[in-house]
């Protein structure tokens, strides 16, 4: 059951946050709709929620806003679940909360931009393999138009996720202690030299960070890009792949990983932590011509 805010804590945001949030279902419910299961029956099957408490977390939510309703079929009228602007708010709340137990409760506390071949980070992104990108769009960085990370047309779409890039904006102090953070701007040519290959091999190329579009645009004119980087500033596709990421000045930034996805948006490969960024780019490029 939710929470009533006792009086005296009328006042204190976390206290209000925690009553719509705080109860493990809906944080979990919040959670697979950012992943793109939508549905009822496919949220009880995915959670192993009886369907009378997923039925009153659905309504809480509902209610609090956090989730819309939305008819997808009539005769019978069935719904789908989606979060609202209020819901996509939470996601940095959700990453950060990943981020904490990656490092704390899987982790020996140690701050890192990558993680080791048997962590559960590297588990967790081995298994999105056969799964599929669920729909949304990010920001690219020409114009900051909403784009669909699967380009359209290509045969298969390389994604690669990246920290950081130090132009325009200083990179934090100890950056490159960090380990994995070290070798964005490589990774980025070494895609940019190679462009030619993959588009001869019918993909698509596509950056992706949690960099403002503007400051990759800056990036992406200095370097001579040709492909698109996108902005995963709202953390929408880190949310809905559960890709792993850490806290570095101020920010959670992706860790290094490269993903090969179909037209139809099936995840064909999907690789971290990347250790050899040279490697890693040979090896998207033979996907993509197989």
């Amino acid at each position: 059951m939710v929470r009533s805010v006792p009086e005296r804590d009328a006042a204190c945001a976390i206290a209000q946050a925690a009553a719509v949030v705080g109860d493990w279902w809906s944080l979990l419910l919040i959670r697979e709709t950012a992943r793109g299961h939508l549905r009822f029956d496919a949220l009880q099957q995915e959670l192993g929620i009886s369907r009378k408490v997923l039925a009153e977390r659905l309504a809480h939510l509902v209610d609090a806003e956090v989730l819309e309703k939305v008819p997808y079929q009539s005769g019978p009228v069935r719904y789908e679940y989606r979060l609202t602007d209020s819901g996509r708010g939470l996601l940095p709340v959700l990453l950060s909360m990943q981020d904490w137990a990656d490092r704390w409760v899987f982790g020996d506390g140690s701050l890192s931009g990558t993680a080791d071949e048997e962590s559960e980070q590297a588990r967790r992104v081995a298994a999105l393999t056969g799964g599929r990108l669920p729909r949304l769009e990010l920001p690219g960085h020409r114009d900051g138009e909403l784009l669909d990370p699967v380009a359209p047309g290509a045969k298969a779409t390389v994604l690669f996720c990246y920290p950081a890039t130090g132009r325009p904006s200083p990179l934090p102090d100890g950056w490159a202690d960090i380990p994995g953070t070290v070798g964005c701007t490589l990774e980025n040519r070494l895609f940019r030299d190679a462009y030619d290959a993959f588009r001869a091999a019918g993909a698509e190329v596509r950056g992706v960070s949690t960099q403002r579009p503007d400051e990759q645009r800056v990036f992406a004119v200095e370097e001579g890009l040709p492909f698109t980087l996108l902005s995963d500033v709202d953390l929408r596709l880190s949310a809905a792949l559960r890709l792993p990421v850490f806290r570095a000045g101020q920010a959670l930034r992706l860790k290094r990983a490269v993903l090969v996805v179909d037209r139809d948006r099936t995840i064909r490969h999907a690789r971290f932590p990347v250790t050899d960024i040279p490697a890693a780019v040979a090896e998207a490029l033979t996907l993509a011509r197989g």
